[in-house]
């Protein structure tokens, strides 16, 4: 597959006719009746046969700053004020943050701002359901309880009008998952957490120049943390980075990073307990470089994602995940939304994946319930835990750990990648043709 994607894949869009065209949000959308060949599952002709673009974009000035990298010979950033010190003051400069902190994984971004607010044994943090399980498990090597809080369904997002009933007087902090790069309601999260006195730790790991309120994302909790994994739209294979405003509350997270390493106590002095989290030089020069085409790339991600809504909104049992007013800007790290079989003659889910994979739209069925899985039961009854809590504490939290809303969404939710949205204009017609066919020929589905 081709790696490199041309200038066409960013500028390309549909060209209009005059006539049955709808206006939407000032794009224009023609009204096009389903296809009548036979769907590709069934043996027809798949509506698309090229793949989308492949990632990640690698470009001549990656390969040639790491091998500067490899030729420099320093590879570590410990001692040089190198490409991640480098990476640090670029991200936090684009994101309005006042510091930055990059980590080895988004994972540790997140345990890492864990220990810097002090979140342990007896506390409670606040999570979704519906997110990935990085955001429970650091919570749980805290030795802390993950305190789930049921899905708005229509936004993916932590509903945050059932963040009140969840608070007890051992909750500490809120963490609310920015998911598929759409903002979860932070008025009214950073609103119930002053109200309280918790933390708020955004995970933003999705959600790279995502906005609310034309504030990024990341910036406006006490701490916000990111992903630079492979799938991301800001990649370098592994990495995280932690943004924040307060430099006492980063200092600990630099401490923590680095093993523990005072800031000012030499090569072996230690001033807290802490890890090897850190990035390598290689991470942060690519990093850097791909830096440099996030925003052209996040903004063709936006064009594409609001005209494929316009047209999914037209199909009956095809609902595109709403915004919240407060996000000024979608990242789009996924594109989701959600299926209702009844429009479509009562097709499963799992066979409408299967049929549209089969018409060359990659997609996938997303999440399962975090709060149903069984590490976390497992994890309660380890002896550490049991250590801590005791059974009727274990058993009063489970049961308060019931998300009926998000059970439906797992069932429902329907995701695009990130990638399919850096495509040309007539590549979303595509996705809303695959989409209108599989409706029109259900039938034949179900009886097949």
């Amino acid at each position: 597959m081709n790696r490199n994607i041309t200038r066409r894949h960013f500028l390309a869009t549909a060209s209009a006719s005059a006539a049955g065209w709808a206006m939407t949000a000032g794009l224009a959308v023609a009204a096009r009746p389903a296809s009548t060949e036979k769907l590709a599952l069934l043996g027809g002709k798949p509506v698309r046969s090229e793949p989308f673009p492949s990632w990640p974009l690698i470009r001549e000035n990656d390969e040639k700053t790491w091998t500067n990298v490899l030729k420099e010979g320093r590879w570590c950033r410990l001692g040089v004020d190198g490409y991640a010190k480098r990476f640090e003051r670029s991200w936090a400069e684009m994101t309005g943050a006042k510091y930055c902190q990059v980590t080895s994984s988004g994972t540790s971004a997140l345990l890492t701002s864990l220990n810097a607010l002090d979140i342990g044994p007896g506390d409670e943090v606040l999570v979704p359901p519906y997110t990935f399980v990085a955001t429970v498990n650091v919570v749980l090597m805290q030795r802390a309880l993950p305190v789930f809080v049921d899905s708005d369904p229509e936004t993916f997002q932590i509903d945050h009008q059932k963040i009140q009933a969840a608070i007890t007087d051992r909750t500490r902090c809120i963490l609310p998952v920015h998911l598929g790069g759409s903002a979860a309601n932070l008025d009214a999260i950073l609103e119930t957490a002053g109200k309280h006195k918790l933390h708020v730790v955004e995970d933003a790991c999705q959600a790279h120049l995502g906005e609310w309120r034309h504030r990024k994302l990341g910036t406006l909790g006490d701490l916000g943390c990111f992903s630079f994994q492979a799938s991301k739209n800001l990649n370098s294979g592994e990495g995280g980075a932690i943004l924040g405003s307060n430099q006492q509350l980063m200092e600990r997270c630099e401490i923590f990073h680095n093993n523990g390493r005072g800031l000012t106590s030499g090569a072996f002095g230690y001033e807290h307990n802490g890890c090897n989290l850190r990035l390598s030089e290689f991470q942060a020069a690519l990093l850097l470089e791909q830096l440099k085409r996030l925003e052209e790339q996040s903004r063709m991600r936006e064009q594409n994602a609001k005209y494929l809504t316009v047209q999914l909104r037209e199909i009956p049992g095809i609902a595109p995940a709403r915004m919240y007013d407060g996000c000024t800007r979608n990242a789009y790290h996924l594109y989701m939304f959600r299926y209702d079989r009844e429009p479509f003659a009562g097709l499963p889910r799992a066979r409408f994946l299967e049929a549209l994979k089969a018409e060359g739209i990659p997609c996938a069925g997303g999440y399962t319930p975090l709060n149903k899985e069984p590490f976390l039961v497992n994890t309660l009854k380890s002896r550490a835990f049991q250590k801590i809590y005791s059974a009727k504490e274990i058993f009063d939290y489970e049961a308060r750990n019931h998300c009926p809303a998000n059970d439906r969404l797992c069932e429902e939710a329907v995701w695009l990648f990130q990638t399919m949205l850096l495509a040309s204009r007539s590549d979303m017609d595509q996705i809303a043709e695959a989409i209108r066919k599989i409706q029109k020929q259900a039938t034949g589905l179900i009886s097949s």
